[in-house]
């Protein structure tokens, strides 16, 4: 093996290393994080039931317009 070949090894080997820490600490819950993502949800929620009531009363004025014709 050349020297490069033992350099190229050993960043791998120090990767895996660093990759399984990580690993070992991103398991782990955070709290902050799961109510981030409820309150995401939620807001997602509301925007979805809002565009879905404006959907429903455009077609009622639509319905409206064509019905007074």
């Amino acid at each position: 093996m050349s020297r490069e070949e033992i350099t190229i090894n050993e960043i791998g080997s120090t990767e895996k290393v660093q990759t399984e820490k990580t690993n070992l600490v991103s398991k782990r819950v955070n709290i902050n994080q799961l109510l981030l993502k409820v309150r995401k949800e939620k807001n997602r929620e509301k925007k979805e039931n809002y565009i879905f009531i404006l959907a429903i009363f455009g077609v009622i004025v639509v319905t409206g317009v064509i019905a007074s014709l």
